[in-house]
């Protein structure tokens, strides 16, 4: 199996198992080792009282992206932290993309940049930082 298809297969099993991600419409776009673009549109039971777009859920189609990206490589990994900017309102109706990439990873650590953008321009910024669980994604048949 390439490294491509090991990343598609760990992203298709955890899509599966996702639970979360699927009763909010995010939808898998691409992934590749180490990088994963998620997308997602803004609901009514999303906006807050100020008429946008709760920052919970931004952060959760982040977090998601973020989660998709670290676990390419077939080893379980979680958040060990992460920490958000907010640069611009999000409206209902808005189609949301999050882009996560791989910054670096040494040992069982590592850094990843998710930028959460609309038509093209960034409404917020993730940085996250993951932890390997050292147990397999994928189980033993594959799946």
């Amino acid at each position: 199996m390439t490294e491509q298809e090991l990343a598609q297969a760990c992203a298709e099993a955890m899509y599966a198992r996702d639970l979360a991600s699927q009763a909010l419409g995010i939808t898998l776009e691409h992934v590749e080792p180490g990088a994963a673009r998620l997308a997602m549109t803004v609901t009514d039971n999303m906006v807050n009282g100020h008429g946008i777009c709760h920052g919970g859920y931004i952060f959760l189609l982040a977090d998601s992206a973020f989660a998709f990206a670290c676990n390419t490589y077939n080893l379980m990994t979680v958040a060990q932290s992460a920490a958000v900017e907010f640069v611009a309102p999000v409206y209902r109706g808005d189609e949301l993309v999050a882009t996560a990439n791989e910054t670096t990873r040494f040992g069982r650590n590592g850094l990843y940049d998710i930028r959460v953008e609309r038509d093209g321009g960034t409404v917020a910024v993730f940085h996250g930082r993951s932890r390997s669980l050292g147990r397999p994604v994928l189980e033993e048949d594959g799946k």
